[in-house]
């Protein structure tokens, strides 16, 4: 235990971390403060009990930081957010400027940010607006003036600028990804109430499935932990060289290609796609249009949480974003430029285009087996569920990957960070 928590402790030693860490904790508590602050003319018991008969309701409130079951000023959350890097990675691939101006360092990644921030605002506008809608056809939302309404989609864009800025602080000037962590406070955050309505409800019969569903759940954390920190170990010989009297080289290194390379992130784009049909067809179903009703019937049923398509959809969309994330972030090309640059080589295989193939080789088998386990985890609760009954803990399994992915990475973050500064100090002595 005093190992785990060793990088923590050892940040908070430290007055510079201590900093860090303090501001992220208190961008969270203004995060979760924000949560609790409603929206006027909204019927709060009304919300609530339809959130507890709609899963998907549920859902989508675990992924906008558990602000919209409150129907707070930040309802929307950082999904619009998502949505516009999803849609910002894509155009990357249809348009190489695009492409060329993500790889130009940092000025390129300012540039993709401003340009995802951007894409966030009118999205985050035609959710409220769909959301305003389907509110208000529940009766939920009371039926007010065109200002009033106007004042309403404002203030939820407003809310999620603000939550996109929170994480952008926490990324810049905090510890660890200002989005994942936000995301992982809504989870945290939410878990006291869901916990208590399972003890509130729970039978005898409840009870042991849910002494069952936290066996599966302490599992689900370990092979988490373990496929997180699982590597493949490239073996590096690097030429000896003479300049002058001094020998260079002539060592044996490691390229680590982790199983998991993309993390968390996969999971947080499957989710918030896999999560707009199921909107759209609840926004069509209050359209005055016999086809626009079908249409949204149809989508709501496909895309039920519970259905057989919907965790098919999750399932393929966690591989895919897998693939893709990892593809962004990992370019073997650039690698092995890199190893023939200094010298180095892979036994067996030439330096340059045949190094590059080796490794995509290599990579492309191990991230099927990092994708599957992501894409069996996000799906294995909806078949506990089914097994024991127990639907208060709808997100347990994704919220369980997402909440020790955070974890593992934010306390690399720290570690990271804790190297740094001792190199450092190092090198001022």
């Amino acid at each position: 235990m005093n190992k785990l928590l060793s990088p923590l402790i050892n940040s908070w030693k430290a007055p510079d971390l201590r900093r860090k860490i303090l501001l992220t904790a208190f961008i969270f508590f203004i995060f979760r403060l924000f949560a609790h602050i409603p929206i006027p003319a909204v019927d709060t018991h009304k919300l609530a009990a339809l959130f507890a008969q709609n899963q998907f309701l549920g859902l989508l409130d675990i992924f906008s930081g558990g602000t919209l079951v409150n129907f707070s000023v930040m309802a929307l959350g950082l999904n619009p957010y998502i949505n516009a890097s999803i849609i910002l990675q894509l155009l990357q691939i249809v348009f190489p400027k695009l492409e060329e101006l993500s790889k130009e360092g940092e000025y390129g990644r300012e540039k993709i940010n401003q340009y995802t921030r951007l894409i966030t605002v009118p999205l985050a506008t035609v959710q409220s607006i769909g959301m305003i809608a389907l509110l208000r056809n529940q009766g939920i939302i009371a039926n007010l003036d065109p200002l009033a309404l106007i004042t309403m989609v404002v203030t939820m864009t407003a809310g999620t600028i603000l939550a996109m800025w929170f994480g952008e602080m926490i990324t810049e000037y905090g510890i660890g990804n200002g989005i994942s962590l936000l995301i992982f406070a809504g989870i945290v955050g939410r878990l006291p109430v869901a916990f208590g309505q399972v003890a509130t409800t729970a039978t005898a019969e409840g009870i042991t499935n849910i002494i069952l569903f936290g066996i599966l759940a302490i599992l689900v954390i370990a092979a988490t932990v373990f496929v997180n920190e699982a590597v493949r170990r490239i073996t590096v010989h690097y030429a000896r060289r003479i300049r002058g009297n001094k020998v260079y080289g002539g060592n044996v290194s490691y390229l680590p290609l982790r199983v998991n390379q993309a993390g968390v992130i996969p999971i947080i784009f499957a989710v918030s796609m896999v999560l707009l049909p199921s909107l759209l067809g609840g926004f069509l179903k209050q359209v005055k249009s016999p086809t626009a009703v079908g249409l949204g019937t149809f989508l709501t049923n496909v895309f039920n949480p519970n259905g057989v398509w919907y965790n098919v959809m999750y399932f393929l969309l966690v591989i895919g974003f897998t693939y893709f994330y990892t593809a962004i972030t990992f370019n073997p090309k650039k690698i092995a430029e890199e190893i023939q640059k200094y010298g180095g080589f892979i036994p067996g295989i030439r330096p340059g285009t045949a190094t590059a193939s080796y490794l995509n080789y290599i990579l492309t088998r191990i991230t099927l087996a990092g994708a599957l386990f992501l894409g069996l985890i996000a799906i294995l609760p909806s078949i506990a569920r089914q097994i024991s009954g127990v639907t208060q803990l709808l997100v347990g399994g994704t919220g369980v990957l997402i909440v020790v992915s955070v974890v593992l990475e934010t306390f690399k973050a720290l570690e990271a960070q804790l190297v740094m500064r001792n190199y450092e100090g190092y090198l001022k002595e």
